[in-house]
């Protein structure tokens, strides 16, 4: 079941943005299944990617074809992640841009492909022969929510959030959607992104500014632990808006953080429909002496199978949080130093359980559909947030008939 996560259905329009959506039945009949984006010439576009030595083959061609041209249209299937199927899988890959192309008079440069689902099956073609056309025949601006949801796959409900801010009386736009539920993890978290803005953002610009926001975002979100082949979050800039962003400007401020609002929405949503979750979890490791500390400490936590279940069950096992942190890996480590709470409880005082510390207080709170655990390491004065769930009895059955 879902972790109170609302779904969007009025989504704000990009300016420079067209999007079609057809039933091409990739895997399965009857249902959407196949994306097309559709992108006003001129639109920057910047992309981040997942680091799987095992990466898709259309990972592998997006990343070329933003090095080599302007993209004009972004393809994205779900159902099949054309990962693990070797050259003829690359060969398919480049055939899908080659299609969408020549349907639309551009370059298979110009095109950038995305797919989502099951690994090591061959992609089929011919689900491309009649969702492209269809795809085509339905771009409006106005297809975000059935995009949304045409991109899903173990998720139990499409993810999307809208953002508007004025800069110098003109309103600039923001509108994204997300994908994934289970094998999530950072570098990239599997999970899709996109996110469009009407605002001009310099190319200069663009790469950084999706580095950092992801880095914020999507590479702070755990599940399950697992990193797949296809991770991909693409930000896109159309400048339709008439607002142009100069960097370092208090107007790059403002779009920055509106950016920065969508791009963790839109993570949390990922983790808030994790596969079977019941529990939506925020991390703080605080104090820490470098980033690198405060992420070890905070995903060996987010990661431990043992954490997770007992949040599941509501269970007040507050030694295993302690165990995973003692275990993360941090060098010249003074327990001495260690607080940690769970919201405003605190269950460890000093390195050692906290004498105000009560059962049924920490139970209280893990029974709660949300709640934080923060991790104080007295080392430093780093500090960083991430988000994970629960691990229940329906994550193993959701991925024990995934194939099914």
């Amino acid at each position: 079941m879902a972790v109170n996560f609302t779904v969007f259905e009025d989504f704000a329009v990009v300016k420079g943005v067209r999007i079609g959506v057809a039933q091409s039945a990739v895997r399965y009949k009857d249902r959407d299944d196949m994306v097309v984006f559709e992108l006003a010439e001129g639109t920057e576009v910047a992309g981040v990617f997942t680091t799987n030595a095992f990466c898709a083959a259309p990972v592998h061609i997006c990343r070329r074809n933003l090095e080599k041209a302007s993209p004009r249209y972004l393809l994205i299937n779900t159902g099949n992640a054309n990962a693990g199927t070797g050259p003829k899988g690359f060969k398919n890959a480049e055939l899908s841009c080659a299609m969408l192309a020549k349907a639309t008079g551009v370059t298979a440069e110009q095109v950038l492909p995305f797919s989502t689902g099951v690994i090591g099956e061959p992609l089929n073609m011919e689900a491309f022969e009649r969702g492209i056309p269809a795809a085509l025949d339905n771009l409006s601006e106005s297809n975000w929510a059935r995009a949304g949801r045409g991109i899903m796959t173990t998720d139990t409900l499409p993810k999307g959030y809208s953002k508007q801010v004025e800069i110098d009386g003109k309103t600039v736009t923001i509108t994204g959607l997300s994908k994934g539920a289970g094998m999530i993890m950072p570098n990239m978290a599997t999970m899709l992104g996109f996110i469009a803005t009407d605002a001009s953002i310099p190319a200069s610009v663009m790469q950084g500014w999706a580095r950092k926001l992801a880095d914020k975002s999507f590479n702070r979100i755990t599940i399950d632990g697992d990193t797949s082949t296809n991770d991909s979050c693409v930000l896109m800039a159309t400048g339709q808006s008439g607002v142009t962003i100069t960097d370092g400007t208090s107007e790059a401020a403002i779009i920055f953080a509106a950016l920065e609002e969508v791009f963790q929405v839109l993570a949390q949503a990922i983790v808030r429909d994790g596969e079977g979750a019941t529990k939506f979890v925020t991390i703080d490791v605080e104090s820490a002496a470098s980033q690198k500390e405060a992420l070890d400490v905070g995903y060996t936590v987010a990661h431990s199978p043992l954490v997770k279940t007992a949040l599941y069950a509501s269970d007040a096992n507050w030694g295993r949080i302690l165990a995973a942190v003692g275990r993360s890996g941090v060098q010249n480590f003074d327990l001495d130093k260690v607080q940690i709470y769970l919201d405003d409880v605190q269950i460890v005082e000093d390195g050692g359980r906290c004498d105000s510390y009560t059962e049924e207080k920490g139970a209280a709170v893990l029974a709660q559909s949300e709640f934080t655990i923060r991790i104080q390491l007295g080392r430093g004065d780093i500090n960083e947030r991430l988000w994970t769930c629960d691990l229940s009895h329906d994550y193993v059955s959701i991925n024990a008939d995934y194939r099914s």
